[in-house]
Order: structure tokens, then C-alpha cells, then sequence
């Protein structure tokens, strides 16, 4: 476990989420980029042990005052933002207190008023600053390039996963409607009829609130005879996904509502086309017509078109790999999205 010296702490990331979520995955992976400059910590119920923390109980004992006389509490959650606030006016520690929003709709009154509380605001995408009543700094989201990489031997790596040999097209995330989880499903039956050489794979977990509507979609795909070429695989460990992108030649992000949407930079960074759906930040992750396209949210047909193009030109696909990993090393690495979270710490660490 990293642990860190509380009292040289100068900014403190909390998770307060057990199970995993593209938020908690978010911290997982910057606080470790971040503490090459800053010195900062996670903390909550369960933290990897790569990571740098301080347990929950800390935060009660901790000094007052940090090495710059105030810390940073950066949340991500309500939840947060309210554990910010009991720290700050119960126990008395100097905080300033930062919060990321990436939601693209109306919040409620309550996330309202604590967004007012905050010291400062980030926002994941100009889309998500348009909700935000308070003034807002976009700085989005990247990832770890050394982590997310093309393959060196992708034949080898898919025979290691038990994958098999053909035109794959990956969908991973949470198995529900608001993923688009049925929507892929739709499009890909007369993909996969038209293509007897593509398998398409469904990768994540069900919560017992859709695990009915993970077993319809099964159905559906056996009553189209497709069950062993759309096949559903289950959740893997957040430290395992890198695996799972490079070993693809599509990759599809199908949502009706997002936040943000790491998983189409993710796609890419492994040189892996993508297909995504005009919703959350995947307009100006994805380049239409460069890296992959885009169709509109719940549009099946469209969805379906867009794939069976991608599938019937073997340039087109190839030109949308080659283009893909150089839009992300330009744009999306998690060394510039740190970069900038840590100049707005240090911005208010000395005002």
C-alpha cells in the first residue's frame, strides 16, 4: 500500500463508491500521475494499493492546516462535496474545496446549492459547463498511454483471452438501456448475419436492477441463432481492460446518456476505430469520418449502417486505426489532464 505522510498532504481525493464506476476508475488513475507533482492522496472504503491514500479515519485526526496552510478536497460526487463541507465547518480543517461535474443534465437543488459552496469547478466537457449555473474551467479527461497501446502481437494476445480468430467489435461497460447495451445488440444482428466472420462481445456486469434485461437481450440473440458470434463476457478488473481494447478492430460506444465516456479514448489509444453516438463528450472525442463516426442516440438503423460501411471497406477501417492513436497522444493523455488539475491546485493553494 502507498501511504503517504498527512501532514505533508496538500490535496486529498476522496471515493467514497465501493463498486467500480467510470468516476472511480478516474481517480484511480490520475492520483498516481498526479503525485509525480503534487502531493496527493486518495482516500475511501476501497483504494488499490498502487494508489496513494490515507484511510477514512485520517481525515478526522488530520492537522488542521496542510504544508500551504489550506488543503485541496477534490469531489466527484455529492456525497463528496458534502464530506468536503462536515471536514471544513464541523471539524474546523482549512480545505478549499473543488468539485468535477460531468453530468449533461439539469441538477437537482441539492447538488446546486453544493456546487455554490465550492471553491472552484471543473467540467468534463463544454457540454456538461452548459448545465453548470456556476463558472466552470473544462479540462477533460485522458488516459494512460503506456497503458492503452496498440499490441505487439494481437493474435497471440486474443488466443491468451480466449477470443476468437475474426473481425471483432467490442461494447464494454454497465449492461443496461442507458448504455445502449440493446441498441448494439439490435445493430449487430444484421451485421453479424451479413458477416459470418465477426463476433461481436458484450463485456460487463449487470446490476440485479437489469438483470432481466441482460437475459432478454441473450434471448434475443439465440432466437436470432447468433449466440456464438455475439457473445457476452463477464466484468474484468479496471487493471485488465487494457488487454481487452487492442484485441479489437471496431469498437462501439452505443449510449443513449453519458457523462463523459472514456471508453472511445480507450478504443483509440489501442489504435481501435470507433462508432459512437452523439451523447456525452464522444463528439469531441471521436472524428467523424477520421478515427470512426457518429449517429445519433437510439438510432439503430443508422448504427447498423455505420458498422456494415466500416466492415465492407477495408481502407476505410484501416485509415480509422492508423488516424486513431495519433488523436489521442494529441489530445487525451492523462499527463495533460493532470497537468492542468494540478495548476488549478496550485492556483488556489496560493490565492
Amino acid at each position: 500500500m502507498t501511504k503517504t505522510d498527512i501532514r505533508k498532504l496538500q490535496v486529498i481525493a476522496p471515493n467514497f463508491k465501493k463498486r467500480l464506476s467510470g468516476v472511480t476508475a478516474t481517480v484511480m488513475r490520475l492520483v498516481p500521475v498526479q503525485a509525480r507533482d503534487i502531493n496527493i492522496a486518495a482516500t475511501g472504503p476501497v483504494i488499490p494499493s498502487h494508489v496513494p491514500q490515507i484511510p477514512l479515519s485520517a481525515l478526522i485526526t488530520m492537522p488542521r492546516c496542510g504544508p500551504d496552510g489550506p488543503r485541496i478536497w477534490h469531489a466527484r460526487r455529492n456525497v463528496e462535496m458534502i464530506g468536503g463541507l462536515a471536514l471544513k465547518y464541523l471539524l474546523g480543517k482549512r480545505l478549499k474545496l473543488v468539485f468535477t461535474s460531468a453530468s449533461q443534465r439539469k441538477q437537482t437543488g441539492l447538488t446546486r446549492w453544493l456546487i455554490r459552496q465550492m471553491d472552484a469547478v471543473v467540467a468534463t466537457s463544454k457540454r456538461t459547463d452548459a448545465y453548470l449555473e456556476n463558472p466552470a474551467q473544462v479540462i477533460m479527461h485522458g488516459i494512460d498511454l503506456d497503458d492503452y497501446a496498440p499490441p505487439e502481437d494481437r493474435a497471440a494476445l486474443r488466443a491468451r483471452l480466449g477470443l476468437p480468430d475474426g473481425v471483432l467489435i467490442g461494447c464494454y461497460g454497465r449492461i443496461r438501456a442507458q448504455k445502449g447495451t440493446d441498441a448494439f445488440v439490435e445493430a449487430m444482428i444484421p451485421v453479424l448475419h451479413a458477416h459470418p466472420d465477426a463476433y461481436a462481445l458484450v463485456m460487463g456486469r449487470a446490476t440485479d436492477k437489469y438483470r432481466a434485461f441482460e437475459q432478454g437481450l441473450k434471448d434475443r440473440v439465440a432466437a436470432e441463432g447468433l449466440t456464438e458470434q455475439l457473445l457476452f463476457l463477464p466484468e474484468v478488473p479496471v487493471e485488465q481492460m487494457p488487454d481487452w481494447y487492442p484485441v479489437l478492430d471496431l469498437y462501439i460506444a452505443p449510449q443513449r446518456w453519458e457523462g463523459f465516456g472514456l471508453t472511445p479514448i480507450e478504443a483509440m489509444a489501442c489504435g481501435v476505430p470507433v462508432i459512437a453516438t452523439r451523447v456525452g463528450a464522444f463528439d469531441a472525442l471521436v472524428v467523424d469520418g477520421l478515427t470512426g463516426a457518429l449517429v445519433d442516440p437510439d438510432d439503430i438503423p443508422a448504427l447498423t449502417k455505420a458498422t456494415q460501411t466500416a466492415l465492407d471497406s477495408h481502407a476505410t477501417l484501416s485509415n480509422w486505426a492508423a488516424n486513431s492513436r495519433p488523436h489521442i497522444t494529441r489530445n487525451f493523455s492523462i499527463e495533460r489532464e493532470a497537468a492542468e488539475l494540478v495548476a488549478l491546485y496550485r492556483r488556489l493553494l496560493s490565492a
